[in-house]
């Protein structure tokens, strides 16, 4: 996160890594990196230093019934699954966290955070945003492959394939008719829900019936990082590793290809020569919803809540407005959002609904598939 949170004290950190690490911090200093966590690095008087990560849990939740204990818990089953990726498969790519007195991974610094600490990896080219070279495209899909194999003695907890705060989003979309003063960013935020808020709703039936197919496979589903973009693959002088394992899971292949595939079909070719696995197109097109609509969802539910004027939400708001637009997005389910909001203002009005026309049969239908992300799956060479 870029903005240091007021409510969590250097004294009260630096009490945590001496009682949990043995790590007397004689600095602590916080890092404006990434986004979803907190960031410091802490430094004793021996130059040793250390890479600590602060969970927001509430931020974590993935329901309104959801809690913080339980977002605690999920953590803590997916950092013991990084240390046995390490420790027990000797996939050295994994930067898992240290563990603590008594092998704890994780530890509770209050009700609202948890603190894991990583080693700290200097002379390194950090992660960014964008896309991987042509150049390390192949050295990234080789530590994916090794991932995908990996048998950990700690298992991962299984996707369920569930929208995170899907009922959140469901219900901003029902109260856009009433003004959300929550904040610089709560009227502007409700206004783009409600221009879109058809395409969002035909972009979630989509994933649905999406997500009956890809889930009703369980063979294929396999440990995946979640999200092994460039700025969660590091360039070390000894070669790339992966960071952040907050949400290693088992789960389709798909679940880690698919943005690298946006940028390189040849990868899914790759993959399949080194695997044996078919590339399922549903399941690329999946996940790809799957990430639009949680940031849609997250930042939803940050506007449509008190909110202050920070950086974070300044680049939430950015954020927001780059995934909140599915008809520009996924084009082709532009004639479905469409529809239903035609239906929507003939039920306002008191008009008869349109009667659709039986579609000709030599012309394919449009529909929620994998050809949104990656063309007409029959055109595609066989992988």
């Amino acid at each position: 996160m870029l903005t240091r949170p007021d409510d969590l004290s250097e004294e009260r950190i630096g009490a945590e890594l001496a009682a949990g690490w043995d790590f007397a911090a004689q600095s602590l200093s916080y890092l404006p990196v990434g986004f979803g966590s907190h960031h410091w690095l802490a430094t004793d008087p021996a130059g040793q230093q250390l890479f600590l990560i602060v969970h927001d849990l509430p931020a974590m939740l993935r329901s309104q019934l959801d809690t913080a204990d339980a977002a605690y818990g999920r953590l803590r089953a997916t950092f013991e699954c990084a240390v046995s990726l390490r420790r027990d498969e000797n996939l050295e790519f994994v930067v898992a966290p240290a563990p603590a007195a008594g092998g704890m991974v994780v530890r509770r610094l209050s009700q609202r955070y948890s603190m894991a600490v990583c080693p700290y990896l200097a002379d390194c080219e950090p992660g960014r945003a964008g896309t991987f070279t042509a150049e390390d495209r192949p050295a990234v899909l080789k530590l994916l492959i090794a991932l995908h194999g990996a048998a950990p003695r700690v298992a991962p907890q299984r996707c369920d394939l569930e929208l995170q705060n899907a009922d959140g989003l469901r219900a901003a979309m029902a109260s856009t008719g009433r003004a959300w003063r929550t904040g610089r960013y709560g009227e502007r935020a409700r206004a783009l829900l409600a221009r879109h808020a058809a395409g969002v709703t035909a972009l979630m039936t989509a994933y649905s019936e999406l997500a009956d197919d890809v889930s009703s496979r369980p063979e294929r589903f396999v440990v995946t990082h979640g999200e092994p973009g460039p700025w969660n693959v590091v360039k070390t002088p000894a070669g790339f590793v992966i960071v952040d394992w907050d949400f290693v899971q088992l789960a389709p292949p798909e679940r880690d290809l698919w943005e690298l595939a946006e940028a390189d079909r040849s990868v899914l070719a790759a993959y399949t020569s080194a695997t044996g696995t078919v590339i399922d197109n549903g399941a690329l097109a999946l996940f790809r919803m799957w990430y639009d609509l949680s940031e849609i969802a997250g930042y939803i539910q940050l506007f449509r809540g008190a909110h202050d004027d920070t950086d974070d939400s300044a680049e939430s708001w950015k954020n927001l407005e780059y995934f909140l637009r599915p008809a520009e997005r996924w084009p082709q389910l532009q004639l479905v959002a469409l529809r239903a909001a035609d239906l929507e203002r003939q039920e306002d009005v008191g008009e008869a609904p349109e009667q659709r026309e039986e579609p000709d049969p030599d012309q394919k239908e449009q529909r929620p598939c994998g050809e949104f992300l990656l063309g007409d799956p029959e055109a595609e060479q066989d992988l």
